[in-house]
């Protein structure tokens, strides 16, 4: 399935990656070559293959609980590139362009 440069440029933005025409183009061809080999799999038969949502035994690892002192404030903090009121700062995640 070929994509288009625009498609990629949608995913990009959506992804709020900035790439160069280059990156574009290489991208184009890799996310294509993904998405045919995706085809290819959509044509396996599978309809004698049980659904499966774990391929494993789960076993819960648990420890103890133990009641201990936390990290303090300051010294959570203290490698914060940014701090606001003794709280992380971080830059906003839906900023328009």
């Amino acid at each position: 399935m070929a994509l288009t440069l625009q498609d990629v440029e949608h995913v990009a933005r959506l992804a709020r990656l900035r790439l160069s025409p280059a990156e574009l183009e290489k991208m184009r061809d890799q996310l294509s070559n993904i998405l045919d080999h995706f085809q290819m799999l959509q044509q396996i038969d599978v309809s004698a293959v049980p659904p499966t949502a774990q391929v494993t035994d789960l076993v819960n690892v648990l420890r103890e609980e133990e009641i201990r002192p936390s990290l303090p404030h300051e010294q959570a903090l203290a490698n914060a590139p940014e701090q606001q009121d003794g709280m992380f700062r971080v830059r906003a995640i839906f900023e328009e362009e």
